[in-house]
């Protein structure tokens, strides 16, 4: 079960690495400075996921819940800019794009910090299977 969290926990990081560059690479959306600092947290867990999974570092938990569960505050507080009236009022992003706008909008409430949110969750769910796993 150890591997599989990890694995699930790896694809996750290089799907959503993937796709914060699909959005920004090829549609052209430049990225919020809140989207920036997502991009900081998650982009580095591709690399220690994918040396713990080929490890089996059963220890990884330490390094990583940390990291995505401070993605996933900021996730969803970007999303909640950009959702909840009221919340944008704080303008975080001083200056280039507003971090309450939303290039996506699918079904009326995925937009790109959802995801990033999604991913987070995923990866903090995965790191706590193996923390209780140890």
């Amino acid at each position: 079960m150890m591997n599989k969290s990890l694995l699930l926990a790896w694809i996750t990081s290089i799907i959503a690495m993937g796709g914060s560059l699909f959005f920004s690479e090829q549609m052209g959306f430049i990225p919020c400075t809140l989207c920036w600092y997502q991009r900081i947290l998650m982009y580095p867990l591709v690399i220690l996921l994918g040396i713990a999974f080929y490890k089996s570092d059963k220890k990884i938990y330490q390094y990583i819940l940390p990291i995505s569960l401070i993605g996933m505050a900021m996730s969803s507080y970007h999303y909640a800019l950009q959702k909840i009236p009221a919340m944008q009022d704080f303008h975080t992003c001083t200056s280039g794009v507003p971090c309450s706008g939303q290039y996506i909008n699918w079904f009326g409430f995925v937009t790109i910090p959802f995801l990033a949110l999604i991913a987070f969750t995923i990866i903090t769910i995965s790191m706590m299977v193996l923390w209780k796993r140890k």
